[in-house]
């Protein structure tokens, strides 16, 4: 008799959020290829070391749909933060089997990154300038196109259970972010095609916790970890574990 076959594995394909770049990956990729998980990580248009200038939704969901076209075979698709948008248009590619959500902003077709999950009513518990917290620490470029983070607010939301080493690292590598990309709305929606798992992170700073519990809803099944906004920093066991379950699902 001949052996049963080993299940077949996926691709994990990382997407970035907002001011980061491929780069936030730096503590997960090597331990999921050293279990055996192919993993794919890009840099969307003008972030990393992408040298595009400012682009908005729709360009980063095209850049991540050209990198899933030369990928053979079926992608566990997962996207940080603002990368949750961009995964939502994206993730429609036939290739993709499986979304992951982590601590991620799942829009809906007529919903923007400022307006996700507003219109459950649940979110009158949640006051307006809790639930993207790390507004406070916005600055504008002069033109009004682009938004950095001031240090102390990158540090309050972004990397609040990070030490401090990894905070530096990070810090250094953070870079503008088109505002155009928090106002468009996804001309897709995967969430509402294909099975999805959400990430809330209880300990987030950024986004609110309360406000990722409602956007859990919309996904197949959903996680909770007592982590701030960067567990791939702070945790990163937390996501090699959970990303190299879902490509290899009882290897």
């Amino acid at each position: 008799m001949a052996p049963p076959e080993s299940p077949s594995r996926a691709t994990a394909v990382l997407v970035h959020g907002a001011w980061h770049g491929a780069w936030c990956w730096e503590r997960v990729v090597g331990p999921l290829r050293e279990r055996g998980v192919t993993v794919v990580t890009l840099d969307l248009p003008g972030h990393g070391e992408d040298p595009g200038g400012e682009s908005d939704l729709h360009a980063d969901a095209a850049r991540v749909r050209s990198v899933l076209d030369e990928i053979d075979g079926d992608v566990v698709l997962l996207g940080h933060s603002y990368g949750g948008a961009v995964i939502t248009e994206a993730g429609v590619h036939p290739k993709v089997t499986n979304l992951v959500f982590l601590c991620a902003l799942a829009v809906d077709a007529s919903e923007s990154c400022i307006t996700a999950g507003t219109e459950d009513p649940d979110t009158a518990r949640i006051s307006q300038e809790g639930r993207i917290q790390l507004a406070s620490g916005f600055v504008p470029n002069e033109a009004g196109t682009a938004i950095t983070l001031t240090r102390e607010g990158a540090i309050a939301t972004l990397y609040n259970d990070c030490d401090a080493e990894w905070t530096e690292w990070a810090l250094a590598r953070l870079g503008p972010q088109p505002l155009v990309t928090f106002l468009q709305s996804p001309s897709a929606v995967a969430w509402r095609e294909k099975p999805s798992t959400y990430v809330v992170c209880a300990d987030d700073q950024a986004i609110h916790p309360e406000l990722q519990r409602i956007l859990a809803r919309r996904c197949a099944t959903s996680v909770e970890w007592p982590t701030g906004h960067s567990p791939f920093l702070c945790r990163p066991e937390l996501v090699i574990d959970l990303v190299a379950g879902l490509v290899a699902p009882g290897a």
